[in-house]
């Protein structure tokens, strides 16, 4: 068990591939390579759901066409089983909608010489101001 040195360039790297294909519709179905058939997890805005097949199914269905996304921060861990953690900040527009922050984190674990995101979580940044 080793920390991976380039978690840093990997974090990075991945958010930069990850989001150029979420953010184009046609493109987005290319996600399913990024997760696991059975030991993947998704969170997204609250509802669960594990393997590839029913993260896409969940990401298939949002219904936005047009994504302008800001990045903040990528803050990057690197973790003991060679994989690595990575906590993003932004904002974004989905296509007529307000701009909204959003935190997403993801945990990539290693297989074969690459990586698949094991765990992803997404969510928006919004209060309740009364």
């Amino acid at each position: 068990m080793t920390l991976n040195p380039q978690y840093e360039a990997i974090g990075k790297n991945f958010v930069q591939a990850y989001y150029s294909m979420f953010d184009d519709p046609t493109q987005r179905v290319n996600l399913v390579n990024m997760y696991n058939v059975e030991s993947s997890f998704m969170t997204f805005e609250g509802t669960q759901v594990q393997g590839s097949v029913k993260i896409m199914e969940k990401l298939t269905s949002l219904s936005f066409q047009k994504i302008n996304r800001i990045i903040t921060a990528v803050d990057s861990q690197p973790m003991y089983d060679g994989g690595v953690l990575i906590n993003v900040l932004g904002r974004l527009q989905t296509d007529e909608d307000i701009p909204h922050a959003y935190v997403q984190t993801f945990v990539l674990s290693p297989i074969a010489g690459s990586f698949f995101v094991q765990h992803d979580t997404f969510r928006l940044v919004l209060h309740d101001s009364i």
